[in-house]
């Protein structure tokens, strides 16, 4: 099991990441800062509910968490192999997702789903699920 002491803390019981062989596979990764209670982009009302996000900039928090916690696990962005998006709002989210997401894998191009859901556990509109391959032989 592993952790990373820059990502948010997970929500749960479960790690940042663990290895199975050159297999690194990363938990649920949102756009929360660690040790903050305010998320990146997103104002939220007195019971919790969204009142008003920003995908762009949850969009950049959550792909600094997800290289805080590659490079915790002895991982790099460019070991990156598989990427699942999950957005709340495909239709007002995706092309610009769609657009910072090219920004950041010019070079290396993970294979990649992406998916509606409903809700996520936080006040999130965002959340990468991440394999990579790490260790000798990637």
């Amino acid at each position: 099991m592993l952790f990373s002491d820059k990502a948010p803390k997970p929500v749960g019981a479960y790690p940042h990441a663990r290895q199975v062989g050159n297999l690194l596979f990363l938990s649920g990764v949102g756009p929360r800062k660690r040790d903050a209670k305010d998320i990146p982009g997103v104002t939220v009302d007195a019971e919790g509910k969204i009142v008003q996000y920003d995908i762009e900039t949850q969009c950049h928090a959550v792909f600094e968490n997800v290289r805080y916690i590659l490079e915790a696990s002895g991982g790099r962005w460019e070991n990156l192999v598989d990427v699942t998006v999950f957005l709340t709002n495909m239709k007002d989210d995706f092309q610009t997702f769609n657009r910072i997401y090219a920004e950041y894998f010019k070079e290396n191009q993970p294979c990649r789903t992406t998916v509606e859901v409903n809700a996520l556990p936080t006040p999130i509109a965002i959340e990468l699920k991440c394999i990579a391959v790490v260790g000798s032989g990637h």
